[in-house]
């Protein structure tokens, strides 16, 4: 009888020890960045669907410049419906976790879905950070059942990306679609909608494939045929708008398009006369879907227009036809665009293009360099620049080898070697991480 009552308490000291084990370990989700350690990390990555870890060393200054931004992101993430977390670790401290890990640079950041972690690659702004990050949660394609449903949609999607709305489709014919480009756009069928969304999104059919630019203000519509080799032509050519600003982050979308740029540039794409003349330019695009339509201002940035010969001096606006890398073509008799009627000057160019009647030339100047490190990214040049420097540095090993050691004399080697540990090394590495 006895040894039943203190199996019995045994038992509840034991369950209490459990509740109390339960109760310690438990997360709340307030929009502030989780510091983890070794004795609640992996409970962490169990309590939550989402959870981003900054895997940091206190001493890395890509580290210290990276915290505000999750600060910042912190609370936007934790308020979406399907919740997403930030926690950090000083993987230095604990580097056998971060071992098991394999973190070898700092930050790295991993996202863990359900326990089942990925690296991320995406931008380390806040705001970029978030656009990125609400996708991982977001399904493949949402299935929106009123008008209501689409425009709350279409403002949870926000600006940055891409929406293409089917309506009157059926999910499964845009699902394989919509997961190969899941990072790229948001995508959503309509299944209820009234004539006002018809008319709002100027369509007058069903099913018809909607595709958005919120950043643009721009549309287009796709009434089929509803194959997957056409629908992915559409998506495709609808990531960028008609006519395409060069900037920085416009060349890294532009990379991964396999069609030749019908560039424009100007004296300031910001004035009104070419203000009209991109209109233009987005008429001629929506026509020519085979081309990408895009332009930049000499005011906007000199350096990128002055690699296709074109500076103050020059008369403008001058088009000409680009492979994305560093050939380019010019239109005989079509250098230039005078002011009065435009439209059919770029029909002419467009024209000339098509019939063969041009010059090749290839981009010069010392500033390609810049747009190469744009388009590529820096971190890709740092690979390039140590590859070389270490085929040199086995080249020069080589003859060394090759010279006989005379006597008197020692391999110096070992001596003068520098041993680099701890901080030195690992900052080293977390500028392979950075962006």
């Amino acid at each position: 009888m006895m040894r039943d009552v203190i199996t019995g308490i045994v038992w509840i000291l034991l369950l209490m020890g459990f509740c109390f084990s339960e109760e310690e370990t438990k997360f709340k989700i307030d929009g502030k960045v989780l510091e983890l350690d070794e004795s609640n990390f992996d409970s962490a990555i169990s309590s939550f669907d989402y959870i981003l870890v900054d895997f940091y060393a206190p001493w890395c200054g890509h580290c210290k410049r990276l915290a505000p931004q999750l600060d910042e992101a912190a609370p936007i993430l934790a308020a979406l419906k399907e919740p997403i977390v930030i926690a950090k670790i000083d993987a230095d401290k604990y580097s056998r976790l971060a071992s098991k890990h394999e973190i070898d640079a700092f930050p790295t950041l991993k996202i863990y879905m359900h326990g089942i972690p990925t690296e991320y690659f995406g931008p380390r702004k806040a705001d970029l950070l978030v656009r990125y990050l609400k996708k991982f949660v977001a399904p493949d394609v949402s299935v929106l059942n009123s008008d209501a449903a689409i425009t709350e949609f279409i403002e949870d999607a926000g600006t940055y990306f891409p929406i293409f709305i089917g309506f009157g489709l059926n999910d499964s014919i845009i699902s394989n679609l919509a997961l190969k480009y899941k990072k790229k756009a948001w995508f959503a069928v309509a299944k209820d909608f009234s004539e006002d969304v018809m008319v709002l999104y100027d369509f007058d059919k069903v099913p018809a494939l909607v595709a958005l630019q919120p950043t643009y203000n721009e549309r287009s519509i796709f009434y089929g045929p509803f194959e997957e080799e056409f629908l992915e032509d559409f998506i495709k050519q609808n990531f960028l708008p008609l006519s395409v600003p060069i900037n920085h982050d416009t060349l890294k979308l532009l990379k991964d398009d396999n069609r030749k740029i019908v560039l424009t540039l100007v004296e300031d794409e910001t004035d009104e006369k070419s203000q009209k003349l991109i209109k233009l330019l987005k008429a001629a695009a929506s026509a020519n879907r085979d081309l990408v339509f895009a332009y930049v201002g000499i005011k906007q940035w000199e350096d990128f227009a002055d690699t296709f010969e074109a500076n103050k001096k020059t008369k403008l606006p001058k088009m000409l036809v680009w492979d994305g890398d560093v050939e380019y073509f010019t239109v005989i008799g079509s250098e230039s665009i005078d002011e009065e009627d435009q439209g059919s000057q770029i029909s002419r160019f467009l024209e000339g293009y098509r019939e063969g009647r041009t010059e090749q030339k290839k981009i010069s100047g010392p500033s390609f360099m810049g747009y190469i490190n744009s388009l590529i990214g820096i971190r890709s040049v740092y690979i390039i620049v140590f590859m070389v420097a270490m085929l040199m540095l086995l080249r020069t090993l080589g003859k060394e080898d090759d010279v006989p050691l005379r006597v008197g004399t020692s391999d110096q080697s070992d001596h003068a070697q520098t041993t680099v540990t701890g901080p030195e090394t690992d900052d080293r590495s977390s500028r392979e991480k950075e962006d």
